[in-house]
């Protein structure tokens, strides 16, 4: 009987350390993904200031290269510089709308992993219940 339940104890012990690791393992996990987040909202910044720098020098240089045609900024001129400046807020918008987009799926995963972590833990728990039960049913079944 003793080694019954010596080793119903033990089996008990790994099967509650099996599913804390796991859900500390599912609890890293997590805080990977929103560290990802971090990541994201941090290359939106560069991306933007880079891309900011970029179609200033383009303005210049469309500036410069209208100027030197002869070409006052009026009418066609104009239309570049309006159409151009439209088409940089089209392109910040897709920058922010993508980081949007990667920051919840990194969310998301994080929540999943968290999700994930618990029902390994609860996993475990049921498994000791189990191995009590079992423990329980043995040691009745050696007694009677």
């Amino acid at each position: 009987m003793a080694a019954v339940t010596a080793i119903g104890g033990a089996t008990m012990a790994q099967q509650n350390a099996y599913g804390k690791f796991n859900q500390s393992v599912n609890d890293r996990n997590a805080l990977v993904k929103e560290q990802q987040a971090e990541v994201i909202d941090n290359k939106l910044e560069l991306d933007l200031a880079s891309f900011d720098k970029e179609f200033r020098k383009l303005e210049g240089n469309t500036l410069v290269k209208t100027l030197k045609s002869g070409v006052t900024k009026e009418g066609t001129g104009a239309r570049i510089e309006k159409y151009n400046l439209a088409q940089a807020e089209l392109e910040k918008s897709k920058m922010v709308y993508d980081a949007e987009i990667g920051k919840a799926q990194a969310f998301e995963q994080a929540n999943f992993a968290r999700i994930s972590g618990q029902i390994a833990r609860q996993e475990s728990k049921i498994a000791m219940m189990r191995t009590a039960t079992s423990i329980g049913t043995s040691l009745l079944t050696m007694q009677g």
